[in-house]
This record gives C-alpha cells, structure tokens and sequence, in this order.
C-alpha cells in the first residue's frame, strides 16, 4: 500500500497558499495573509482525510471458463465489495495482468455503500499456454477536491491456465502400430527368421507344448513361450526443456511448437487406444512419468512444462528409458544441438518397436548457430527435421508415412 501524495491541483494550491501568506505579510495586506491561510488549511485537511483508514474493499474473481486453450476466450466477472461500515470512496480500480494476457483493463468505481457490491467484467484472449497471473488490483482514490491521491493495493491473486493448442492430426498412426485398440500383442520377429517371444516360468495348466527346452535347460526350472500376451499399446513422449538448445520468443519458439507438436500427438495417440507416459521435467520431478497419464491430466502437464536446466534432460532420458523398456512407441520432439545426449536418447528405441523423432532447427526459430543434427537414424529411429516454418499436421503425417530406413526398424 503506497502513502497519500498530493496531485498538481493540491501541490499548486499548496505553493499559492504559502505565496499569498508570505506576500501578504511582506506587503502588509492582511487580508491576502487570510486567503493563503485559508488555502494551506484546505490542503492540510484533504491530506489529513486522505491519511485515515482505507475503507475495506473487497474483490473476488470469477473466471469462465477456468482453464482455456491458447487462443480461446476467458471471460472474468470481479466482485468489488465493500466490507466496511462506512461508504466507500470514489475511485479508479485497475487490474494487473501477465504479459501474455493483453493490457490491463481499468475501472471506474464508484462510492459503494456499506456491505453492497459491484461486479464488472472483461475478456482475455491468451495466445500463449502456461500458467497466467491475474491481481493484484490497484485502486486510486482520490479527495472530492481532488487535491490529494491514495494507491491501494489490493492482494487478490488469481491463476489462468492455458492449454496449448491441439492440432488435428487426420487419420495417421505410428508405422508398425496396428489399431493400437485393447487386444494382444504379437510376437517380434527376430533377425534370424525365430520367433522372439517372452518366456515365463512354468504354471499349472499351461500347455507342455510351449516349453521352451533351452530356456529350461539354462535356468534349471520348467520355462513356457508366450507367443500372444495380453496387452494393450503405450506410448512414451519425450520433452526436451533445455533452455540453452532451444531458439525463438513467446509462442513462435521451438520449444512451445514442440510442447503443441506433443500435446496434439497425445490426443492422436489416445485416440488409437494407446496408454500415454509423458516424459518431461516436471513429470519425473514428481514421478508422474511412471503411471499413464488420462487426457485431461496429460494436457495440464503440458501446460506447465517450462523451459529448465540442460542437466534435467538427463533425468528425461532416465525417466524415459524407465518406460519404455517394455517396447512401447517412443516420440520426442528436441532441439537439434544433442550434444552428449545421442546415445542415451537414441537407446530409447526397443528392438520391434518404432521411435519418431522431431529434430528442431533451431536456427530457423532464430538461433544464432546451425549444429550438427544427432544421427537419430543409426539407432534405427524415423526422423524428421523440422523449420520454424513448418506445421505439426505436416511433420506428423511425414514421418509416419516415411518407409523403412533401417533393417528391422519399424
């Protein structure tokens, strides 16, 4: 809360008065002395009034909806109540918003009587997903002279969250994926022509025909093939947040088009039955990342997500290797400087499933250098480079539609 400061109309009138007393008494005309005093007494009073109590406003938000998609409307309704036992001031509320809200709006407020309210509304169109501040509120209030001004500062806090935009990704699914619905999963297929099936131990009932003598002469108990397992797919998303690999400001930065790329991959993925893992910072800070993730959930997480220290990619890629060993369809979307990440991000890819990797060039988000893309390929991963210039439709339908580029990749 600020102090009481005089406006231009009370500082001059303040000056005036101390002129005409002084004049006055030098040029022996009382009566001017009078005029001047009478001027500092008004001053002196509106500084007095302006130094009592601050009535006690009151202000709840109302957010409609309370969590939007970057690009969409929220409406917020403020209540301003008066809690005090006497009539509020006259004054001028403005409201303190986040940067990527837009300008903050301005009130005029009126006198409010002793536990009545007044609402009044306006309209945030964010183009930027995150989580947005919205207060304090300040209110300036003035004397009815208008010789004096009061900030007031009132701590109502409030927390806009937006969504990242999702892009329709049409009909395309990962190669080698199959329906992605509730089922089985088949047996991979090994290089050498074998069944590459799972084994376990051996139970009651199970069909002597399926043991596997090998297996079973090696560890000295009775072991059984497992040709269909039930199952059903996931997927694992992986977020790079290093701050220093990634390029661009606001909501044309790599690393917003790979938080939006991901977030529409994942309604995709769900959309074909799939269980999602996301793979971030702030998933595995919280060990998120080892439970699959409904929808709803998985989007707030990609709201919040924020760009980091280059050392928490290694507990991304820790966190990943985590999840996907058991063969599920990995995606990551990274910055293209991998510099000391290749074969750690590269080993995500299990043998028979598929990998897909959106490599951003950084440089054409407006990076100042061009580095030398990690060979994703080598580990039998699908890749595609993508330019600032480039939509998340396009890159997805590229780079699952690509053919073979390795033998036995998927």
């Amino acid at each position: 809360m600020r102090k009481a400061r005089f406006t231009t109309r009370g500082r001059s009138f303040l000056s005036a008065g101390l002129t005409l007393v002084i004049g006055g008494a030098l040029l022996g005309f009382p009566d001017i002395s009078r005029l001047g005093g009478l001027l500092i007494v008004l001053v002196g009073a509106t500084w007095w009034m302006a130094l009592r109590r601050d009535r006690t406003v009151e202000v709840h938000r109302s957010l409609r909806p309370s969590i939007v998609t970057a690009g969409s409307r929220c409406v917020i309704d403020m209540e301003f109540r008066n809690s005090d036992r006497r009539r509020s001031r006259y004054g001028l509320a403005q409201e303190s918003l986040a940067y990527a809200l837009g300008e903050p709006p301005r009130f005029v407020l009126p006198g409010i009587a002793p536990g009545e309210s007044r609402v009044v509304s306006y309209t945030v169109a964010p183009r930027i997903r995150g989580e947005h501040r919205i207060g304090p509120v300040e209110i300036s209030v003035r004397d009815p002279f208008g010789l004096t001004r009061r900030h007031i500062t009132v701590d109502a806090l409030d927390q806009l969250l937006v969504l990242p935009r999702i892009v329709p990704l049409g009909a395309s699914h990962p190669p080698g994926a199959g329906s992605g619905h509730e089922g089985t999963t088949p047996a991979m297929i090994a290089l050498h022509g074998e069944e590459d099936v799972s084994l376990r131990t051996y139970q009651d009932g199970d069909d002597l025909r399926k043991v596997h003598w090998p297996a079973t002469a090696h560890r000295g108990e009775l072991m059984v093939r497992q040709l269909d397992r039930p199952a059903r797919r996931s997927c694992v998303l992986v977020l790079d947040s290093r701050g220093s690999a990634h390029a661009g400001h606001g909501e044309h930065s790599s690393f917003e088009w790979a938080v939006s790329a991901l977030a529409s991959i994942a309604v995709r993925m769900y959309e074909l039955g799939y269980l999602v893992h996301l793979v971030s910072a702030e998933t595995v800070a919280g060990g998120h990342h080892l439970v699959d993730l409904p929808p709803d959930a998985t989007q707030l997480w990609f709201a919040r997500a924020r760009l980091g220290e280059d050392s928490d990619f290694d507990a991304v890629l820790q966190g990943a290797h985590d999840v996907a060993g058991t063969g599920a369809v990995v995606v990551a979307a990274v910055a293209d400087d991998l510099s000391g990440f290749e074969e750690s991000l590269g080993s995500l890819r299990q043998p028979g499933a598929s990998a897909l990797g959106l490599v951003l060039n950084t440089a054409t988000f407006g990076g100042a250098t061009v580095p030398v893309p990690a060979p994703l390929a080598d580990f039998g991963w699908r890749v595609e480079q993508v330019d600032a210039d480039t939509t998340i439709e396009r890159a997805w339908s590229s780079i699952t539609r690509r053919s073979l580029i390795r033998v036995g990749a998927l």
